[in-house]
Parts: structure tokens; sequence; C-alpha cells
């Protein structure tokens, strides 16, 4: 794949990077590697300072997906047939495999533990119909075959399938509960991070308190629409962020083990049966039952 550019007087890196295709280290690396021309030749500097209107040309090598293998890795599966499975993700599993990540992920426990999974998430994600960040713990519904996964899919598109989450926040809340609707897209000024953006998609989370502290709350968090990052990003927006949150968290917040984040509850119709299900795992920084 090949990608043009126009030298501004800009070193090498910051050029490449400038438009958020490409992090700047990667585009170090890929300078580094010998992937970057600029003008007649391959320059390996990524401090080279681009001269106005020079011609840059970047050739990005084919990304090779990663093959998920089954590992004998522990996994908490509260309940599984012949279409489907139930399990408790860990905090800090990363849900598949991907760049840096290509094995230790719940992909790989989940081809050990269960006799099939549906194909259509590809090599890299089979069987996964919803995600979890890597740090965040809980539930997570698993497809056993490809007409459940569709039907699944279609559950969580329609807004049918339940989640609920715990969460510990900074600070005390003014009201008992209350409803964040702010759009989400991707941040314009970190491309590792989401932002509230009037031009993002629609969002959707209500809350409410459970228990108050008094530097932080624990709340039960509904979420009804499935942004990346939703929770972290609405929660920061109203000047609550979730405890341990490295990305949207600040300097004032107090010290956390981890993301205090957690898939409490799921619920959701079988698709084969016509069954409404609930599943529920306790919450492991939670003091309540």
């Amino acid at each position: 794949m090949i990608r043009e550019y126009t030298g501004n007087g800009d070193r090498l890196d910051v050029l490449l990077s400038a438009n958020g295709e490409l992090s700047r280290s990667r585009a170090a690396a890929l300078i580094k590697d010998g992937c970057v021309r600029v003008g007649e030749r391959i320059e390996l500097k990524p401090s080279h300072k681009t001269e106005p209107g020079v011609c840059v040309i970047v050739t990005l090598p084919e990304i090779k997906p990663a093959k998920a293998e089954a590992q004998d890795i522990p996994l908490e599966i509260l309940y599984q047939d012949e279409h489907l499975a139930v399990v408790v993700k860990p905090c800090g599993m990363v849900v598949h495999p991907a760049a840096g990540n290509d094995d230790g992920t719940l992909v790989n426990a989940l081809l050990f533990h269960l006799d099939s999974l549906s194909g259509i998430g590809g090599e890299m994600r089979p069987g996964i119909v919803h995600r979890l960040d890597k740090d965040t713990s809980g539930l997570m519904l698993v497809a056993k075959d490809d007409v459940t996964h569709a039907a699944l899919s279609q559950q969580l598109s329609d807004r049918q399938m339940e989640k609920h989450y715990r969460a510990i926040v900074f600070g005390r809340m003014k009201e008992p509960d209350g409803v964040i609707e702010k759009p989400i897209g991707r941040s314009k000024t970190d491309r590792k991070k989401m932002a509230v953006d009037e031009n993002g998609r629609w969002a959707k989370t209500e809350w409410k308190v459970l228990k108050e502290y008094p530097d932080r709350t624990l709340l039960d968090v509904h979420i009804i629409t499935g942004r990346t990052h939703q929770i972290r990003v609405h929660m920061a927006s109203i000047g609550h962020p979730v405890l341990g949150d490295p990305l949207y968290g600040h300097k004032r917040m107090p010290d956390a083990p981890r993301l205090m984040l957690h898939a409490y509850s799921l619920e959701f119709t079988h698709p084969a049966t016509g069954e409404r299900m609930r599943f529920t795992a306790p919450c492991p920084f939670c003091d309540e039952p």
C-alpha cells in the first residue's frame, strides 16, 4: 500500500503522522525500516527535515493477520450449550490477538476450552460478539456458530441486549441517578482516545448511585449504546472519571489498583430457544454482595 505526502519543512516523522493515519512512533519505525522515499532516495532518519514541496512516498508493508491458537489459560465459564457461552474476562486480558498481543488473549483461551466457535469474526476474533477493554473485567457473550452469532449481533444492534456495569468514579455525585447523552468520536488530538464530539456517533449512558465514599462513588452503569470507551468518556465528561483510568483520568484522583470498571450483568434472548437469560458476575473491587 502506497501513501504520498508533500514536504512542508517539518521533521519526516511529524509529517507522516500529522493526519492521524500513522502514530509518530509507527512513522519513525517505517522510516528506519527503509519504507520511506524522499524525492529520489530512501531516507532512514525520522528527524530529517523535509523540503517544502518535495514528494514523500511511504510503502506500507502488508499486515498479516495473527492466527489465534488454543492455549490452556484458566477461564471462568458461567454457562455454555451447543450454541453459545457466557464467560468472565479477567482484568488485564486482551480479547483477541492483534499486533503486540499475539497470544494470552481471551480468544486463545476460548479455542482451548470450547468445542467450537463461530467463524464470523475471522481467524482473529472467532466467536466474539462484543468486546471489553483490556483492563475492564466481567461478562462476555460468545457464539459457537454463525447463525447464533448473527442473531446475537442483531440483538446488540437493536438494543435488545441489556448490559450493566459496576464503576467506581472520582468524587461524589450531586444526584442519585442521571443520564448522559453525548455523541462520541475519535479524539482529534490523540488517536488512542475517544472524545465527546458533536460530529460523533450518538451515545447514551444511564447511571445510578449504589454507595458513596468520601472521595469516590460506586455506580451501577447501564449502557444504551456500545461505543468504544463509552462509560469512560461519558463519566469523564461530567467530571467523574473512572478511578484507575490512565487515558481519561487526572492527577487529582486517588490511586486505584486497576481500572475500576466491571461488566456486572448481561441479559439477552437465546436465539435458539427464545428464552430470556440473565447472568451476573460479582464485582471484584466492590464491597457489595
